[in-house]
């Protein structure tokens, strides 16, 4: 991401806020992961999409003193020798201008002495309060000075309000450069399912394949995923998130894979199921081919104009009328329908934004009908899940099938950005076969 992105973005907040007003946006802390062991750090979504910096102990605050005058101030942490031998490199205050695009840098160390100084005799304050409880603090510990220092010409802020509804809607519309960047997870994230494919055997371990993918993640830059894997075989994969990924997988089970590489802090989220051996059984094909001409159905209806609601409806009709033909469902389609008999096999929603985070912010509108516009990116995932003592015929029990893709919403349709892994059954077989 270029500079020019990260200040574009500042700026486009700074245009929604009053004048003589403040938005502050905090680091994400640190996590422990035991004892003195942290997790490896991941920054804000948040505080990333508006400056593209990667170091805990930071802030930055927008502020605005009127329609044509602003500012920019980050505290973050000073630079020392020591900590740097021993954790790694800071950018200090020196550099961060120049890099970052900030008009000036503070030590994060001197936060609670100048904070209220630059919040002194603003009419408004934003800030995303009960995100950390750290910036709680410092935010109305700040506050709480300014109120008591009338004596000292000190005036607080009357209005505190949160500046998320309008940043997660702007984090809802992907510029081309953030369309590049998820082109790219999409791709790395494509290969990694492939891999898997390619590496199954009966006999191997769940945790195996995770490793394989781990590996082609790591492989093209992408260190992380971008959520836990998920790689259920048998009647796991009727566990919408399992992620014990223990088992060992059996000749003539079907295997679900549900795994997303975050690439630049940008997620990818994609699922494909399999059979083990590389051979569907005939009632594995019989839903298989249910789930992905579902998924078909919603590939050909995403457009600018229609809803997630809207889509989720045809599927489900699709859905239904598949579970008819097998004997799973009995009735007429649109009493089905009406009574939602899908719901015990497809219990999960069809769709959801995708970005920063895997399920990323943005408001849906109510029950999923906001109306897609070009420039949202989303999953399309339909899944058909039959418990082991399900009351259906014997051959269908314990298989659970997921098809996800992920796609962008163009002026007179859209994009699927993760077409570069197989999900026709036919081509899943012989990818299988020339890998053996």
């Amino acid at each position: 991401m270029t500079q020019q992105e990260f200040q574009n973005r500042r700026q486009a907040l700074l245009a929604k806020m009053a004048p003589a007003s403040a938005a502050l946006i905090f680091a994400a802390p640190e996590a422990a992961r035991n004892a003195d062991s942290d997790y490896p750090y991941r920054q804000d979504s948040d505080f990333w999409y508006l400056t593209g910096f990667n170091e805990p102990e930071a802030v930055l605050i927008l502020i605005k003193s009127d329609d044509t005058h602003n500012h920019s101030v980050l505290f973050n942490r000073v630079r020392d020798l020591t900590a740097e031998i021993w954790f790694g490199r800071r950018l200090g205050q020196e550099a961060a201008p120049a890099k970052l695009g900030v008009d000036r840098a503070l030590p994060f160390d001197e936060i609670g002495t100048q904070l209220h100084l630059l919040l002194n005799g603003l009419d408004v304050i934003y800030h995303a309060q009960g995100r950390y409880a750290y910036a709680d603090t410092l935010v109305f510990g700040a506050l709480e000075k300014l109120r008591n220092g009338a004596r000292q010409n000190l005036a607080a802020p009357a209005t505190l309000t949160d500046w998320r509804p309008w940043l997660h809607e702007m984090r809802l519309f992907k510029s081309p450069e953030e369309v590049a960047v998820m082109r790219r997870a999409a791709e790395i994230t494509a290969l990694a399912h492939t891999r898997a494919m390619e590496r199954c055997r009966p006999g191997m371990f769940e945790y195996q394949l995770e490793g394989e993918i781990q590996h082609e993640f790591t492989r093209h830059g992408a260190r992380f995923p971008a959520y836990n894997t998920i790689v259920g075989s048998g009647d796991n994969a009727c566990i919408l998130h399992y992620t014990e990924n223990e088992c060992e997988m059996r000749d003539g089970d079907l295997v679900l894979i549900d795994a997303g590489c975050e690439y630049r802090s940008y997620a990818g989220d994609i699922t494909r199921t399999f059979p083990v051996n590389g051979k569907f059984s005939p009632a594995q094909r019989a839903v298989y081919d249910i789930v992905l001409a579902a998924e078909y159905k919603a590939l050909e209806l995403y457009r600018p104009g229609t809803s997630m609601l809207e889509v989720t409806q045809a599927v489900a009709r699709v859905m239904i009328e598949g579970l008819v033909k097998l004997g799973i469902l009995h009735g007429e389609t649109e009493q089905l329908l009406a009574e939602k008999a899908y719901r015990p096999y497809f219990m999960h929603g069809l769709s959801h934004w995708l970005g920063l985070d895997v399920h990323d912010v943005g408001h849906y509108g109510t029950d999923r009908d906001r109306v897609l516009e070009p420039g949202m990116v989303l999953t399309v995932e339909p899944g058909l899940y039959i418990a082991p003592d399900a009351d259906v015929p014997a051959e269908y029990r314990g298989i659970g099938v997921r098809i996800e893709d992920d796609i962008l919403i163009t002026a007179d349709g859209n994009e699927i950005l993760t077409g570069g892994v197989v999900k026709e059954a036919d081509e899943i077989e012989a990818l299988m076969a020339a890998a053996r």
